[in-house]
């Protein structure tokens, strides 16, 4: 029996809606389930339209990235759940090869590297990830910054239950804060050195657009995390 892997593609009025639909598409590992949660957009939907018969396509009043993917995931119905932002891409074979690696390690959460590009597809730089020699560094790593690119992971939806889901109260870094919980949780996060994603900068990032509020979500994470990540690096040792 092969599980099925969901990709989650929260959708807010962004002009890459459909690149990123068809990398989802155009997956080598058949098992795969695409729900597309459109939260509140008022622009580009029509760029949806050809694949309606492909996806699961879901409707919500605008809540924000983290209150997409939590609907995402509670209305999906695979095994293994993996995020795609609207505007990056996954690489055919992103499914396949981190499924690969994750069922021959029993592995709960896993995240990869991957290639930046730029608003025409172009790759400005390849491999990007920061590597660890060992867990201990990565949980540490967690106490000051986030060292994993979201739309690398991929979950053993059952995590979800047992660690809650997206912090709805973050609507920046709820990704950042998610994998903390993770880590508390004692899950490991296995790390798969390849590019399976391509990552895209563009003037309009809500990264870039809103930097003054991901800092103060920073900074309030850290203060409510970091000593607890810095201890449980430690007991690793």
């Amino acid at each position: 029996m092969y599980p099925t892997v969901s990709i989650i593609i929260p959708f807010y009025n962004d002009p890459y809606i459909e690149q990123a639909i068809y990398s989802a598409l155009s997956q080598t590992y058949p098992y795969t389930e695409i729900v597309v949660v459109d939260d509140g957009s008022t622009m580009h939907q029509e760029r949806i339209l050809p694949y309606m018969k492909h996806i699961n396509y879901l409707g919500k009043a605008n809540g924000g990235t983290a209150s997409a993917l939590n609907h995402g995931i509670r209305c999906c119905s695979g095994q293994y759940v993996a995020w795609l932002s609207s505007d990056d891409m996954f690489y055919p074979d992103k499914v396949e090869r981190q499924l690969q690696f994750m069922l021959a390690r029993h592995a709960a959460a896993s995240y990869t590297a991957f290639d930046d590009i730029n608003g025409y597809n172009e790759i400005v730089r390849r491999g990007v990830s920061t590597r660890f020699s060992k867990q201990a560094e990565l949980v540490r790593a967690f106490a000051s910054s986030d060292p994993i690119n979201g739309c690398t992971i991929m979950l053993n939806k059952e995590l979800f239950t047992h660690l809650g889901y997206f912090n709805e109260g973050l609507r920046y870094t709820q990704d950042y804060e998610m994998w903390i919980r993770v880590l508390l949780g004692r899950v490991p996060i296995h790390f798969l050195d390849e590019s399976l994603t391509m990552y895209r900068w563009h003037d309009q990032m809500g990264t870039r657009r809103h930097s003054d509020a991901v800092m103060q979500e920073v900074a309030w994470l850290q203060a409510q995390y970091g000593q607890r990540l810095l201890n449980y690096a430690a007991e690793l040792g």
